[in-house]
C-alpha cells in the first residue's frame, strides 16, 4: 500500500500566521488583500486577490467557495484591517487567517512583493492619512491667526489621531478609502470574484 500525503488542514478562524509561516505555505493559501486598490498596486503578496475591506460583503459567496477549497489568508498593511476582515468572515462561517504585521512585516523580512504595472499608483493609505491630517492641522493653525475658532480644526484632528491610536481604527482612512482613486473599478472586483469562484 502506498502511503498518502495528508492534505493540509484548513486554517481555523481567528488564526494569525507570521510572514515566514505564510511564506512557507504560500502555494497552498488563497491570499486576499483587503487594502485599497492603490495600496494593493504599490506592492502585494504574490498571487493575492484585491478585495477592499469596504467591499468584503460583495465577495462573501466567492470567499466562502475559496475557503471550501483551502485555507484563506487575509492581508493588509499592518494586520489591523485584515484582523477586522477575519472577524467579519468568521461571523459568516468563513474560516480565515490574518498575516501578522501585514505586508510591512512581509517585505521587512525580504519576501517578494508583486507590483501592478501601468498607470499612476495612488499613495498607500497611511501616506494619504498623514497628508490629510497634516494639511488640516496646518490649515487650522494658519487660519487661526485671523480667526481663533479655526484652531478647533487642528484640535479636532489631534483628538481624532489620539482616538485612532487608542482604538486601532482610523476614521480618516475610512473617508479617504471612499475617494474615487481608492476605489476598484467594477470590472476589477468582478474579475477577482470570478477568480475566487474558479
Amino acid at each position: 500500500m502506498t502511503p498518502t500525503t495528508p492534505s493540509p488542514a484548513p486554517t481555523p478562524p481567528g488564526t494569525a500566521l507570521t510572514a515566514d509561516e505564510a511564506h512557507a505555505r504560500l502555494g497552498e493559501l488563497t491570499v486576499v488583500d483587503v487594502r485599497t486598490p492603490g495600496e494593493y498596486a504599490s506592492g502585494h503578496l504574490p498571487g493575492a486577490h484585491n478585495i477592499p475591506l469596504g467591499r468584503l460583503d460583495e465577495a462573501l459567496p466567492a470567499l466562502r467557495t475559496a475557503a471550501g477549497r483551502g485555507a484563506l489568508l487575509v492581508v493588509c498593511a499592518s494586520g489591523a484591517r485584515s484582523a477586522q476582515a477575519v472577524e467579519r468572515l468568521a461571523a459568516q462561517g468563513v474560516p480565515a487567517a490574518t498575516l501578522t504585521g501585514g505586508t510591512t512585516a512581509w517585505s521587512g523580512l525580504g519576501h517578494e512583493l508583486d507590483r501592478t504595472t501601468g498607470g499612476r499608483t495612488p499613495w498607500p493609505m497611511e501616506r494619504q492619512v498623514r497628508l490629510a491630517a497634516g494639511s488640516l492641522v496646518l490649515s487650522g493653525l494658519l487660519l487661526g491667526r485671523r480667526r481663533a475658532r479655526a484652531r478647533w480644526i487642528s484640535a479636532g484632528v489631534a483628538g481624532g489621531l489620539v482616538f485612532s491610536a487608542l482604538t486601532g481604527t482610523c476614521g480618516m482612512a475610512k473617508v479617504l478609502a471612499r475617494l474615487p482613486h481608492n476605489q476598484p473599478r467594477a470590472t476589477d472586483l468582478e474579475a477577482t470574484i470570478a477568480a475566487l469562484n474558479g
